[in-house]
């Protein structure tokens, strides 16, 4: 050791010739909208594949665990009533048992499916989100379906337990099969997982990998590899037996040498003290992430020695048995892959971990002497044989297995690193499996539902936009008090009067409700993707006939000593889809649209009292009282409006009602409220239907700034609103 910085000046010469490289696996979820809870992202999967995966999973964990006959082959609830998707159910469902390979056939066409809309919405993060969610359904589906197996048998067990049954035999011989499947859970599921894994990289290999290539060329390449993991099936990445078999065995209880991190640093000390790496304990991660590097580092033990790399190579694996002799691992490292061949002979009734320290520990070997002693149908040899190979392991042959292990560590480390990385996304996606959340999900357009061509349905297309109009009734309480002390029914009267001629207009107008209250109703229009944009056009319109249906009414109602109905229409335009939040079967709209439009609907009743005298051409107007520097930032809190027959829009939807229609402007001098000036209108001609066009015209006013002591104008602010004309008078000017 005292020319340590001579062998280290040696390494890190030899490191330099060799080439290494750095991964850190990573899973970017873009461009995706967030679901109902704001956090993860909605995934709704085919409901004939959950069939199919539960039937499937159901039999795999009963041909694994070996309770196929106490289990059943046939679903307990054939040729009952499927229960809604979502609900829980004893075990499969369905009443048809499927071919085999459904699964395996559905899985991929679904993958197909994904693929084709990732590449329509060209956003590959689509695919990488249906194959999280059909993962993550896959791992919890396989608890689930243990259990339901596990109930089928205790349910079968029960059967040889009462006193009709004359075979005590047969009966302890089923309790011990239950008590064996119970005890036997964690390779049952191993061994589903590991099927499992095998039917995705078969669907990868067949059809898959080609068809994502021929769509996206390279691009996610990376991101895919990481669902080709087989450590994504089991709980923790942590099992024996898979270890043994596809990497290495590492220890496991806090006493052991060769547990995951302490090798990691040992691993990382390595590298380190080869200079190919600085302090920084992400770039270690990096490196230990590519098994190309423990390769490139000793040749996976075998270096040539004839080429200046092998010579190099020969060199590094020198000093990494050195470094594991040092840290007292290296006999480890060698049981590690004795240990391998002695499992299917010991283990169980040995655990794994306890036959691998036998074969270096005197004092655990004697244990497991003993266990097989109290066994007595297992001979000793074969742990015998194995312990003296591990005592004979020198020289070359020790080399060797310690650079097959840095291969097989890094392969595995990569691997715990990638399936990580899957659960931390994972936990982003949330697996709907409830109709309600659904439906909520999909009405606010945040859902993502990947299903068989069979069951896609026929659906409308996506909405864009939105239209609110609520029209409200003014001084309702007092004609309601008028027609009560006359003996009269006010509701029937707003019903013939209100509710319903306006309701006989929706159909014209592709208009829905949205709420209805005891004065009020509010409407809205939805344009939808491919679909001719006139959306705030066909509203005005609905809104200037609404005034004119009732308008006529009130004539009626006069002749007959009825109150006449005033109203005040507000119109409000959203360049989104609406929100929903869902009460039973009861949706209810979210937006800010129906706020806006309930204040455009509204009147003071101080406007009302000062102008109700006047004889105005126009219907709606907007007042300021207070300067915008003493309203807190929000000067649209502190307007005053007068609306009484009229139809005031936002400036939002006159904008887009310049791109629906072709809009004419005229300056005409008209009366106003205090003098006659120039009044701006807009003219245009909205198509209603084949045939059907209704003419409308817009002013555009300005928020006057008046006194509040006596409704005196100060001055007209830059601040402009909207209104749709309803006076014949206006449309006459107009025509001129």
């Amino acid at each position: 050791m005292a020319f340590a910085f001579l062998q280290r000046g040696s390494l890190t010469e030899s490191a330099r010739q060799l080439s290494l490289s750095g991964y850190v696996p990573s899973l970017v979820l873009e461009n995706l909208v967030p679901g109902i809870d704001n956090i993860r992202h909605d995934v709704f999967l085919s409901a004939k594949f959950i069939e199919i995966a539960r039937l499937h999973l159901f039999k795999l964990i009963a041909r694994h665990g070996v309770v196929e006959d106490l289990a059943g082959t046939d679903p307990l609830t054939a040729g009952k009533p499927a229960p809604r998707f979502g609900s829980r159910v004893l075990g499969p469902t369905t009443s048809k048992s499927p071919e085999p390979g459904e699964f395996k056939s559905l899985l991929n066409e679904l993958h197909i499916v994904a693929l084709t809309r990732a590449k329509s919405e060209n956003n590959q993060a689509i695919d990488f989100l249906f194959r999280l969610a059909a993962l993550k359904f896959q791992r919890a589906e396989l608890a689930s379906q243990f259990g339901q197996v596990l109930e089928r048998c205790r349910a079968t067990v029960k059967q040889y337990e009462g006193p009709r049954h004359m075979n005590p035999g047969r009966s302890l011989e089923v309790r011990d099969r239950l008590a064996r499947f119970q005890i036997n859970k964690k390779a049952v599921l191993r061994r589903a997982g590991q099927d499992l894994f095998q039917t995705a990289r078969d669907i990868e290999k067949e059809s898959l990998g080609r068809t994502r290539r021929s769509l996206f060329g390279d691009a996610g390449l990376a991101s895919c590899d990481l669902f080709l993991n087989r450590l994504a099936f089991t709980e923790d990445g942590r099992d024996d037996y898979l270890n043994a078999e596809h990497y290495v065995m590492l220890g496991n209880y806090d006493r052991d040498p060769d547990r995951f991190q302490t090798m990691q640093e040992i691993a990382g000390r390595f590298l380190k003290s080869l200079g190919v790496v600085g302090e920084d304990d992400h770039d270690v991660e990096a490196l230990l992430n590519d098994p190309e590097n423990a390769q490139e580092l000793v040749a996976g033990g075998a270096p040539e020695d004839t080429t200046a790399k092998g010579k190099n190579q020969k060199v590094l694996l020198n000093a990494w048995v050195d470094m594991l002799e040092r840290e007292s691992v290296m006999e480890n490292v060698v049981a590690s892959y004795e240990v391998v061949p002695l499992l299917a002979q010991y283990s169980p009734p040995i655990n794994p971990q306890q036959l691998k320290n036998a074969l270096i520990s005197r004092t655990e070997r004697k244990r497991v002497e003993a266990l097989l002693e109290e066994q007595g149908k297992l001979s000793p040899a074969g742990l015998h044989q194995a312990v003296r190979k591990v005592e004979s392991c020198k020289g070359g042959e020790r080399a060797k297995i310690a650079g097959r292990f840095l291969a097989d560590f890094t392969r595995y480390h990569r691997d715990l690193r990638r399936m990580e990385t899957l659960l931390s996304a994972m936990d982003n996606v949330n697996v709907i499996m409830n109709d309600r959340f659904r439906e909520l999900s999909a009405i606010n357009n945040t859902l993502y539902e990947f299903q068989l061509p069979e069951e896609q349905k026929p659906s409308e297309d996506k909405i864009t936009h939105h239209v609110i109009l609520k029209a409200d009734i003014r001084e309702s309480t007092t004609v309601t008090r008028t027609l009560l002390d006359r003996g009269l029914n006010p509701a029937s009267y707003f019903s013939l009067n209100f509710y319903d001629p306006i309701s006989k207009l929706l159909p014209k107008y592709e208009a829905q409700k949205v709420f209805i209250e005891g004065d009020a109703i509010i409407l809205g229009v939805f344009e939808r993707e491919g679909e001719q944009g006139l959306g705030v056009a066909r509203t005005c319109v609905l809104a200037k006939e609404i005034i004119e249906i009732v308008t006529a009414h009130n004539e009626r109602s006069r002749a007959a000593g009825l109150p006449d109905l005033e109203l005040g229409i507000g119109v409000s335009y959203q360049d989104s889809a609406p929100l929903y939040l869902v009460d039973g079967n009861q949706r209810i709209m979210i937006s800010r649209a129906l706020n806006e439009s309930d204040r455009l609907s509204s009147c003071s009743k101080g406007l009302r009292r000062a102008l109700e005298e006047l004889n105005l051409l126009f219907n709606v107007f907007s007042f300021k009282t207070v300067d915008d520097e003493n309203t807190g930032g929000n000067p649209d809190e502190f307007l005053l409006r007068y609306n009484v027959g009229g139809i005031h829009i936002n400036e939002a939807a006159f904008r887009k009602l310049e791109t629906e229609i072709s809009l004419r402007s005229h300056d005409l001098k008209l009366p106003t409220i205090w003098q006659t000036g120039n009044v701006r209108l807009y003219s245009g001609v909205v198509p209603i239907a084949q045939g059907l066009f209704h003419k409308i015209v817009i002013r555009e006013g300005f928020v006057a700034h008046i006194d509040a002591r006596d409704f005196s104008l100060k001055q007209y602010t830059d601040r402009r609103y909207y209104e749709v004309c309803t006076n014949p008078k206006i449309y006459q000017a107009v025509d001129v």
